[in-house]
């Protein structure tokens, strides 16, 4: 028969990572593509005593339907996270447990846009939210990552040209794609700016702690006075993605309004990997544990930069991120991009075209976007190495 797709889907592109990785699974294959935590960064052992424990001690509880909002321990833990490490929660915030930091993404928008209203998203950015956006048929609107972060003066203009804009999307930290960071006036103005213009912020933090030089610089909602703040976190880059568990910290209307949109998707994050979480970070220290982190990517960054500077200094101009899991390569003007990616896949490496994260996908670049934590040390070498034997069929 003929199926008929809703408006809001029938549109919607599939992910071109999750396309490119499932097209290149097989094999030796070298995932410049992905962006899955590097496997020596799992706690693995202390993960699995957890889990023993609680499956010893509460197997019920893990087991068992939950309320909403989220498991009340972690729910507790994490407030106290955040205020004593990061100085954000203020006494008109709430926060929700979600299925991951994409869910924040998902119900910030369910909740707060109607069909036609304008978001104002980094261009580029990460796919994963533009097609969140995209589903529920928000207009985007894309300003300018310059390498401290957001074009100010562009994003002024869209607040102004834009009607019925809902929320800023930033990503201040390490941005996907990328690797920018945003300075500390650019994260002021940025506030300022919502304030003015009567705004909300989604400020989107997933590699935060997952900073390897320069200096740690406050999150935006660490500066919310007035309410204007959705702050997305998650534990997939320091725990694991594989146990999908974010949280959301905002307003309380916002979160109340999130609540009962949760109830109508998934009811509840799974209870297990909240006990985990929780328990987790009550057992282990981690400090320690993310200091590991840093020392395993800022090997792995240093390496894949180091080898484009010494070895494809003539093909790739890039800014050297501080942290993350990615960096954003320019190829001169001239190179085709796409066929550039496309000859790569062909020799065994994967890499994702710059195209796939910009507002406006129809609009040109000469950008490809490289991950340094999922392949190993060697692969990266050779991966390099394949990319730096390619150029001359391109330069």
């Amino acid at each position: 028969m003929d199926y008929i797709f809703s408006d809001k889907i029938s549109s919607l592109q599939p992910s071109a990572i999750r396309e490119i990785l499932k097209a290149t699974a097989g094999g030796d294959v070298i995932p410049f593509a992905a962006g899955n935590p590097a496997p020596e960064a799992f706690p693995i052992k202390e993960v699995e005593a957890v889990a023993a424990d609680i499956f010893k001690n509460k197997p019920i509880r893990a087991l068992q339907y939950g309320v909403t909002e989220g498991y009340r321990p972690l729910l507790d833990r994490l407030k106290d996270y955040v205020k004593n490490k990061d100085n954000m929660g203020k006494s008109f915030d709430s926060m929700i447990i979600t299925s991951g930091a994409q869910q924040v993404m998902d119900l910030a928008t369910k909740v707060l846009c109607n069909e036609g209203d304008t978001i104002i998203c980094e261009s580029p950015s990460f796919i994963g939210s533009l097609n969140c956006f995209r589903s529920y048929n928000c207009y985007l609107r894309g300003v300018d990552v310059e390498a401290d972060g957001i074009n100010i003066e562009e994003l002024e203009r869209a607040l102004q040209e834009e009607e019925n804009v809902r929320f800023i999307y930033v990503i201040p930290n390490f941005q996907n794609p990328s690797g920018a960071t945003m300075s500390l006036e650019k994260r002021k103005a940025v506030y300022e700016l919502a304030k003015k213009y009567n705004t909300l912020i989604l400020e989107d933090n997933p590699y935060g702690e997952l900073r390897v030089s320069g200096q740690d610089l406050p999150n935006i909602k660490s500066m919310d006075e007035d309410g204007l703040v959705i702050y997305a976190g998650s534990f997939s880059k320091i725990l694991a993605p594989g146990i999908r568990v974010g949280f959301a910290l905002a307003p309380d209307e916002i979160i109340g309004k999130m609540t009962v949109g949760k109830q109508a998707s998934d009811v509840h994050t799974p209870v297990f990997s909240q006990m985990l979480v929780n328990q987790w970070m009550a057992d282990y220290d981690l400090g320690a544990h993310i200091e590991k982190l840093k020392a395993i990517y800022s090997k792995k960054l240093n390496l894949m930069c180091d080898l484009i500077d010494s070895e494809l200094n003539h093909l790739f101009t890039y800014n050297r991120p501080q942290g993350g899991l990615f960096v954003w390569c320019l190829l001169p003007d001239g190179v085709n991009m796409p066929g550039f990616v496309k000859a790569a896949a062909e020799r065994g490496v994967a890499l994702v075209p710059g195209s796939a994260f910009l507002v406006d996908q129809s609009e040109e670049t000469q950008a490809v976007r490289l991950n340094f934590s999922t392949p190993t040390d060697d692969k990266i070498v050779e991966g390099i190495d394949i990319l730096r034997g390619l150029s001359h069929c391109f330069i």
